[in-house]
């Protein structure tokens, strides 16, 4: 997996969550936050059976979209 940094094109990678997907966004920021997986953990939501993981803010046409790094991946060359 590639390092990711602020800066960098990404795109939703193939192995993502089943969002709506998008051809490109730039990273703008990194922070932290719990994500649920329901696929994973089930429906019910028990905050204290997580830790938060790395999430990145990615400009994608205008809009600033907060998404788990797992689900990203890079795009381009370095």
């Amino acid at each position: 997996m590639t390092c990711l940094k602020i800066g960098d094109l990404v795109k939703l990678s193939s192995s993502g969550s089943g969002r709506a997907s998008f051809r490109a966004g730039l990273i703008v920021e990194f922070l932290e936050k719990k994500c649920w997986r329901t696929e994973k953990l089930g429906i019910k939501v028990d905050w204290s059976k997580i830790d938060p993981e790395p999430h990145a803010v990615v400009l994608i046409g205008g809009d600033r979209r907060t998404i788990p790094v797992t689900d990203l991946e890079f795009v381009g060359e370095r």
